[in-house]
Formats: C-alpha cells, structure tokens, sequence
C-alpha cells in the first residue's frame, strides 16, 4: 500500500526535523572544538598535568573544561537569561575568584622543588583534576561572552526546541572532549622523551605562565 498524503506529510517534517537536529549537532561540534583549541592558562596545565602525571590526568582535566563548556552553552541555547544576566553582573567576582585560583594553582607548580612522572592515578586524584578545571572555566569572565557571540554569528540566537538545544549541547561536549583526546594524545606520545630535569623545566615554564595569566586577571579588575 502506497502511504497516504498524510503519512507522507508527516515522514517529510520527520526527515526535516532530523537533518535539523543533526544540523545543530554538527555546530555544536565546531563550537565546542573551536572553544577548546586555543591554548590558554587552563590548556598549559593539561598539558603540564598530562607530561607529568599522564594522559588520564591530562584527558579527565579536558574534560572538566568540556563539561563546564556545555554547560555555558545549555544556558545560551536555553535562552536562561536570568542566569547568563547573573553571571554578567557577577564578572567582576567571577574574575577575581578565577585569576586568584590561578595564581595559587601557578605558583603551586612554579614552587615544586622536585616533580616525579606519575605512574597510579588515585580516584581522588582524577576528581581533583576534573573540577579544579571545571571550576576555572565556569569562573572564566569572558565564557558566557564568547558563547553569546558564538551563537549570534551562528544564526543560533533563537533554538526552536528543547531536543534541538540539547542536541547542541552534546556535540559542544563532544566537540570539545574531540580536541583534548587529540591534544593529551599528541602529549602523552613526547612524554617518553622527557628526562626529569626536562619535566621540572616544563613544570617552571608552565607555573610562570599560569600564574601570569592569574595576574593580569587580577590587575584588570584593580585597573579598571
């Protein structure tokens, strides 16, 4: 039996409805991969946490950003303006909590007089690593920034649907988790070339960075 206008009426809004979550999908990929890519404080200490304490460490802190990041991008996709509002207004504190974090965190490592390649990965461990990177990147003042402006150019301002968003929001997670599989890889295959003193180098070099990075959060708030 050939289907009736209907039943072919409703098989093409079903066919369209599944291009376009697949659509947002794809997008949520490019977001969440190109929100990840550039190296910033909390990408140099991935890479300093996957060199010295292996690609787990390295790849459950990359997953702390990408959780954080699809968080970001629910609250953008979901139009919750009364939270992004709040974290608008909420900058300033915001700034101050993150750049303070990153200096402790920075001169944690600068300050470490000897650092050993970690062999066990205890579950403490792992947690520890995955929220102290969530935590920055929810705390990072330009986020919510970044995805409004992200969405805007996307032609994603106004999401018809929750299955859309949420469709969005897995492919940011995964776009991003995709970038920090590839980078802690790419990392952990030069870790065998590494002698100890080579690590405690990378280990100074990253804890000036991060805590420079910590500072000039800092000094833009009393600056300002």
């Amino acid at each position: 039996m050939h289907p009736s206008p209907q039943g072919r009426v409703s098989e093409a809004r079903s066919g369209q409805k599944v291009l376009m979550n697949f659509i947002f999908f794809l997008k949520g990929l490019l977001i969440g991969f190109l929100m990840a890519a550039p190296v910033g404080p909390i990408g140099i200490l991935c890479i300093r946490r996957t060199l010295t304490e292996g690609r787990m460490v390295g790849l459950v802190s990359g997953l702390g950003i990408a959780t954080a990041d699809a968080i970001y991008g629910c609250i953008t996709g979901l139009g919750l303006t009364f939270i992004s509002n709040f974290l608008i207004r909420q900058q300033i504190v915001l700034q101050v909590i993150g750049g303070s974090f990153l200096c402790y965190l920075g001169l944690r490592i600068l300050l470490a007089r000897h650092v050993e390649m970690a062999i066990t990965k205890k579950r403490t461990q792992l947690v520890g690593s995955f929220t102290s990177t969530f935590f920055l990147t929810l705390t990072h003042p330009m986020t919510i920034f970044i995805f409004l402006a992200i969405f805007s150019g996307l032609g994603m301002a106004e999401i018809p649907g929750y299955l859309p968003i949420m469709t969005l929001v897995l492919g940011i997670f995964i776009g991003s988790t995709l970038w920090w599989v590839i980078l802690t890889t790419a990392i952990s295959l030069l870790r065998a070339s590494f002698s100890a003193q080579g690590v405690l180098w990378v280990n100074r070099i990253s804890g000036v960075l991060i805590t420079g990075f910590g500072i000039a959060i800092l000094l833009n708030f009393f600056l300002r």
